[in-house]
């Protein structure tokens, strides 16, 4: 295979593995049931009037399966913390002690579950939309590869190596989907 041939999958590979890697991401943020530090990852707090993030404000824990820890460094943020986590409609009812912030995960009814479940398959379907949209870019890249004088059987086989990516990424998205539904639906 020639360079550019080569060069053309390695872009490919590497755009559909950010995709894949931006999916877990967005997949630890969806409730399971359990508590997580990343149930309130991309939470901005207005602190002295800038949108702060919370994790850049605070220590984030989750010392058992039912509670989420928030220790903010300057206690004086506790109030702007609660008030962001209340608007940022999570459906968790903040704790304000004073000292830290304690967030009971309450259980997850059926109706939620199922909610979540359609929303891990959101994402997941925009990482699919994603992955065919990075193999459309690659086999466009194909086709000029083509026109630049590299020859059609080159082309044949970058163009199968692509799709040959493609329906392993989608593979990965559907093992992701299918591990996220599972602990979502997990009473």
């Amino acid at each position: 295979m020639t360079e550019e041939a080569q060069f053309c999958i390695d872009v490919a590979k590497e755009n559909m593995q950010n995709s894949l890697l931006h999916l877990e991401r967005n997949m630890q943020k969806i409730r399971a049931g359990k508590a997580s530090p990343q149930m309130v990852d991309g939470i901005k707090v207005d602190y002295y009037g800038v949108m702060t993030l919370l994790n850049q404000m605070a220590n984030i824990s989750a010392p058992d399966p039912k509670t989420i820890f928030i220790q903010p460094w300057d206690k004086s943020s506790l109030q702007p913390i609660e008030k962001a986590i209340m608007s940022a409609n999570l459906g968790f009812n903040p704790i304000n002690d004073g000292m830290v912030i304690r967030i009971p995960v309450p259980p997850l009814t059926e109706e939620r579950r199922r909610e979540y479940v359609k929303r891990a398959k959101t994402e997941a379907e925009n990482s699919k939309v994603i992955i065919r949209n990075t193999r459309r870019d690659a086999n466009d890249n194909a086709k000029k590869l083509e026109k630049e004088g590299i020859p059609e059987d080159e082309i044949k086989k970058l163009e199968i190596a692509i799709q040959n990516i493609t329906d392993e990424y989608i593979q990965k998205i559907d093992k992701i989907l299918a591990a996220k539904e599972k602990d979502i639906m997990t009473v």
